[in-house]
């Protein structure tokens, strides 16, 4: 029986989700906003033969205070479209996939933007469908008040259902392009959406041709109740946040039995933990590199963040040494505030670098050497923890390089990667099939 095999993105943002990412000896600081850079990154994911880049994308200045947000290079980043347009542009295999708001977007312009991208890739879309949970970003569209959360997801699922059906404008072979007879498209083959729901009021049709792969990919993020019911009805691939291996078993078992009870085969979607990955010669190395990066936090914003995971005020702490035994009660998640005093606890952190930890990213990591990060990798994946990954680098483009160049060599070692592509479009490499159109079946 073959070995089930990794699936890879990579988590761009379109930077390191670390904080002192770019301060770290040898980064490139604009990374974000460096376009041959990006080129370069996404040709070297390509030829590690990674599925996709993910860029994540905001609609907003990410609302935090003015003192955190100067020292933040997630201020600014390119409008994700146009990045990775250009991108598909010196690319042939590697999958794009972008965030589209179902909150603050029409259902039109998503359906034809991501249309659009496919066909210019040749099948590589991907949409990451978000309900956008910073309420900044509602001043942004002309509103005072953001929606309400499960409003927001019942919004988002007769989003999907608009844009698909949009996706599906188009038979297939609408388009003859008859030069002698003079027919350009068969009037017979295309549909006219006409929904009228409780959010939204379309007509269509889309006025593009349907996508390379009938539709881009669909991605989903939400790891609340209203989001895994959204995965389990519409997405191929779910990025989740990761944690201990353990719980990723049970939100994976979750998700996938959802599906299975709404009629949905479970392999036609991919789970993909955020993996932050720190490569070194030895698992000691690898630690002081993560530590070193830690460090790059500044003081001020990370003592809030630790705080804030506290419930208490922690700035009078002494900041070089073991966080107090006798931490006040406060009203913050008790499991949250648990998991950072083990944290502290398990590796010995003094208050500065635990906060520097929570500072910078203090989700699920693999932190060691090529054959350790394998080993963890094969483990979720063999025990039904993920069907891969959506790495985060911790800093480019050397972290990026790393990885590439030293852990997936040891994935393909071990047979549980690929070495070369398995198809041309997103689809045919994470093994998704090509939907049918609901219109006009074949």
């Amino acid at each position: 029986m073959a070995k089930r095999q990794l699936k890879l993105g990579a988590f761009m943002r379109p930077v390191s989700i670390h904080t002192g990412a770019w301060r770290y000896p040898g980064a490139v600081p604009d990374a974000n906003f460096n376009f041959p850079l990006m080129k370069q990154m996404i040709r070297k994911l390509e030829a590690g033969k990674f599925d996709a880049f993910f860029m994540a994308d905001h609609l907003a200045v990410l609302n935090m205070p003015v003192e955190a947000l100067k020292r933040s290079h997630t201020v600014t980043s390119f409008e994700p479209f146009t990045l990775l347009s250009a991108l598909a542009a010196v690319t042939e295999n590697i999958g794009l996939v972008a965030t589209g708001s179902t909150t603050f977007d029409a259902p039109y312009h998503v359906a034809r933007r991501f249309a659009s991208l496919d066909h210019i890739s040749g099948g590589r879309a991907g949409w990451n469908i978000v309900t956008t949970s910073n309420p900044d970003a509602a001043l942004n569209f002309g509103l005072d008040d953001h929606m309400e959360h499960a409003e927001r997801y019942k919004r988002a699922r007769e989003f999907y259902d608009v844009v698909t059906g949009l996706w599906d404008s188009f038979a297939d072979d609408a388009f003859p392009r008859d030069a002698e007879s003079g027919i350009y498209m068969d009037p017979e083959k295309m549909h006219v959406l006409d929904h009228k729901g409780a959010y939204l009021k379309v007509r269509g049709p889309l006025n593009i041709a349907r996508p390379v792969q009938g539709w881009p990919v669909i991605v989903q993020a939400g790891a609340s109740e209203d989001g895994k019911q959204l995965a389990a009805e519409t997405a191929e691939a779910v990025f989740t946040g990761g944690g201990p291996i353990g719980d990723a078993q049970k939100l994976y078992a979750d998700i996938k039995g959802q599906m299975a009870k709404l009629g949905r085969d479970p392999d036609h979607l991919k789970i993909l933990p955020g993996a932050f990955v720190v490569v070194g010669d030895s698992i000691e190395e690898a630690r002081e590199k993560r530590a070193l990066l830690d460090s790059k936090v500044h003081y001020a914003n990370a003592i809030a963040s630790l705080s804030i995971n506290l419930g208490t005020d922690a700035s009078g702490f002494d900041p070089d040494a073991p966080l107090p035994d006798d931490i006040p009660e406060s009203n913050a998640s008790k499991s949250g505030r648990e998991r950072v005093i083990a944290l502290a606890r398990r590796e010995n952190l003094t208050v500065r670098q635990l906060a520097q930890r929570l500072g910078g990213y203090a989700g699920s990591a693999f932190v060691g050497t090529p054959q350790t990060i394998a080993d963890e990798m094969q483990e979720w994946l063999e025990t039904e923890a993920s069907d891969g990954f959506n790495v985060m680098f911790p800093y480019l483009p050397e972290g990026l390089n790393e990885f590439v160049d030293r852990v997936v060599p040891e994935l393909q070692r071990r047979g549980i990667f690929r070495t070369a592509y398995e198809g041309r479009t997103l689809r045919e490499n994470l093994g998704l099939p090509r939907p049918e159109n609901r219109f006009f079946r074949r």
